[in-house]
């Protein structure tokens, strides 16, 4: 049972320190509107998502006032296109995305995933005009997000998929020259893909899950760094193991919630309550920063050295919290360190402190990547291939999730602006120091083979 300063304390985290449900994400199986009838496969994508999820944002808005909870999205996650989508040639693919994308909007949905290829060991042909789609479905829908799953530790690196890849983000991006190239933004690229995550915009339905399944992605990054400013006030000589147990405690406390609000939404709409994923996702809103966390922890300048120790501990410490919280975690969970989705990493950014180099050595230790990194619109395809082939290896020889959202801002160098505003935030453009010094390694294609310890049964 709760007591009188356990409520106290939650009641805080709300109203004080943007504690919120990240997103409620319902995945909905789309096996069953399979057709060779482009027609038909689109009218039966609507008309399941419109029964599946025809009460889902009711629900969350209900749930949400009764509890005095903030819920910010709802979203959906489908089953990958790119596996079930059978026949379907390039101008199906646009026609399935914007069936996809009006069964979104007549359930008011924020996002849909789901616009994915596996092709982590290889490409089937299906999968491969799934990716040759991208720029047209991109640019031509607002809701609908794509993800292909193109590494993982027991398949090693498709570089041939990466390689179209590089070409394919670079046209998505001119595609959306008008909006900054933020098609490309829609688009993660995957090592070792999870099946349940909620966030976007690399959710998908994964073919182990259930009709309809409840993911929750809770997030506080305001409350963790409220935490250690209250922690160092009581005890300005705390060591680490003391700052690691406070994040855990912190992280207990969120991850309740969000079960909570998961399991409620569930049973609401006769779902399955599926995981819950404990990664703190900032927000551009000043107090709702990773970067401000690491600052709480004592990294004065994000990128100096120490930095990459400083997430590590801060990535285990939230799992580990979430974990005694929660029989359901899944998804990413750990510390997003998506730069334009958090002011603090941007300053860092144009300050000079946060390179792409530094990015990367903590993507080793955090969740996720290289995520909402803007790179000069003129980044020849072979550097972009080369710097998501440098993330995948990341995630292959760690066997962790890795995942890059690189966007090319057309007519934009490094240092000039990108400003998108709402949760996608602003960023400098970051530098890209010896572009095409690999082309020669990539370009050569092929796969790069899974690593020694893969060999597991």
């Amino acid at each position: 049972m709760l007591g009188n300063e356990d409520i106290l304390s939650t009641i805080r985290m709300f109203q004080e320190e943007h504690l919120d449900v990240r997103t409620v994400t319902l995945g909905v199986n789309l096996s069953e509107c399979v057709s060779p009838d482009i027609n038909l496969f689109c009218e039966k994508i609507k008309q399941k998502i419109s029964h599946a999820a025809k009460d889902l944002v009711t629900t969350c808005d209900s749930i949400s006032d009764r509890y005095g909870i903030p819920i910010i999205n709802k979203r959906l996650a489908v089953s990958p296109l790119g596996s079930i989508a059978g026949r379907v040639g390039i101008d199906g693919f646009v026609r399935l995305a914007k069936a996809l994308d009006e069964a979104a909007a007549s359930v008011r949905v924020d996002l849909v995933g789901g616009f994915t290829a596996l092709v982590h060991k290889g490409s089937t042909p299906t999968e491969e005009r799934l990716i040759e789609s991208l720029p047209e479905v991109l640019s031509q829908t607002d809701r609908v997000c794509a993800s292909v799953s193109v590494a993982s530790t027991k398949a090693g690196i498709n570089m041939d998929a990466l390689l179209q890849l590089g070409i394919v983000i670079r046209q998505i991006a001119e595609k959306t020259a008008a909006q900054d190239g933020f098609g490309a933004a829609k688009l993660c690229v995957f090592a070792n893909i999870p099946e349940d995550n909620p966030f976007m915009a690399g959710a998908y339905l994964g073919f182990g899950e259930p009709d309809r399944v409840i993911n929750v992605g809770v997030s506080g990054p305001g409350v963790v760094k409220r935490a250690i400013e209250r922690l160092r006030q009581r005890e300005p000589e705390l060591d680490l193991q003391t700052l690691a147990n406070v994040i855990k405690q912190t992280a207990f406390s969120v991850s309740r919630v969000g079960e909570l609000v998961g399991r409620e939404v569930a049973r609401s709409i006769g779902a399955i309550f599926g995981c819950l994923d404990l990664s703190l996702a900032p927000t551009p809103e000043i107090g709702d920063s990773v970067g401000e966390v690491l600052q709480a922890m004592g990294i004065a300048q994000i990128g100096a050295p120490g930095s990459t120790a400083a997430v590590a501990m801060l990535n285990d410490a939230v799992k580990k919290g979430g974990l005694f919280a929660s029989a359901s975690v899944g998804g990413l969970s750990g510390a997003f360190i998506p730069v334009a989705e958090d002011s603090t990493l941007a300053a860092a950014v144009e300050a000079g402190s946060l390179s792409i180099e530094k990015l990367e050595a903590m993507t080793s230790v955090c969740s996720v990547g290289l995520d909402m990194v803007c790179i000069p619109g003129d980044t020849a395809p072979t550097t972009i291939t080369a710097l998501m082939a440098d993330e995948m290896a990341i995630g292959v020889i760690n066997q962790k999730t890795t995942a890059t959202r690189l966007v090319p801002v057309p007519g934009k160098k490094a240092g000039e602006w990108v400003h998108w505003g709402g949760l996608f935030g602003s960023s400098p453009i970051l530098a890209i120091r010896a572009g095409g010094g690999a082309d020669t390694f990539v370009t050569q294609g092929g796969c790069i083979p899974a690593p020694l310890h893969s060999f597991r049964n």
